[in-house]
């Protein structure tokens, strides 16, 4: 807990069992509350080491979800546990948990509702082994997307981000993508609210254990990051109306 607000941190996990205790190994409990693991029906013992690491809410997928419906499996836990602030970790290793103190606190001390950790403020993507042809369609996308938005990010496409839960009700992110542009459809929500977003330097790490999509998913992700940012030009602009920008309904 920070500034009387309950930190959730959840963990979108798919074949994270080699790569998960050195990531709790630097989760800072001083802060966190509670800890979600939700699983996307892992072929390998992902579940049993989080057991084993005494993770006490964990969440099984009978079968693969995605990347995004693993999300939407996060949030839906986190809310439920009666999270003030819900941070987005991959148990992949790949972001350091050290941030963790950091992206609270901008929230905590309501800065900023939402903070990404960036892996291109500073020198944190190459320097940490993001492939060459990667880092140029990241620094591409994110340029496209802050003339269609109308805002000036560094980055739109890291996985670490934090959020209140305020800003977590007032989207409905339950139709949004199962996949990976389910990031980006749900920044541009965020804006669309009227949401700011925070950044902080974030460094990264490539290895063989850490999670990365391949070339052919890549260039899928980069189009649908393309549609998703037409979409919120024109929605804003009241040429089209996207589902995606729907009120949450009232009880």
């Amino acid at each position: 807990m920070l500034n009387g607000k309950k930190i959730v941190v959840v963990l979108p996990a798919y074949r994270a069992a080699l790569t998960l205790e050195r990531t709790l190994a630097e989760v800072p409990m001083d802060i966190v509350d509670d800890i979600v693991l939700v699983d996307d029906n892992s072929p390998d013992d992902t579940v049993v080491v989080a057991r084993n690491l005494g993770i006490k809410h964990i969440v099984e997928h009978e079968v693969n979800k995605g990347y995004g419906g693993n999300q939407k499996s996060c949030y839906a836990k986190a809310l439920e546990l009666g999270a003030d602030i819900v941070i987005m970790l991959h148990p992949d290793y790949q972001y350091t948990p050290k941030l963790l103190h950091a992206m609270a606190g901008v929230l905590a001390y309501e800065v900023y509702p939402v903070c990404f950790g960036s892996r291109i403020l500073g020198k944190g993507a190459l320097k940490g082994g993001m492939p060459l042809y990667k880092y140029i369609a990241n620094r591409f996308l994110t340029l496209f997307e802050n003339i269609m938005i109308g805002q000036k990010l560094s980055e739109y496409h890291t996985g670490y981000r934090a959020f209140t839960a305020e800003v977590i009700r007032s989207i409905d992110f339950t139709h949004n993508s199962d996949d990976f542009v389910f990031d980006n459809e749900m920044i541009s929500q965020i804006f669309m609210n009227g949401f700011e977003i925070g950044e902080v330097t974030c460094p990264t790490k490539y290895f063989e254990e850490a999670s990365s999509i391949n070339f052919s998913r890549s260039m899928k992700y980069g189009w649908g990051v393309l549609r998703v940012s037409f979409v919120h030009f024109f929605h804003k602009l009241g040429i089209v109306k996207s589902k995606l920008y729907r009120p949450i309904p009232t009880p």
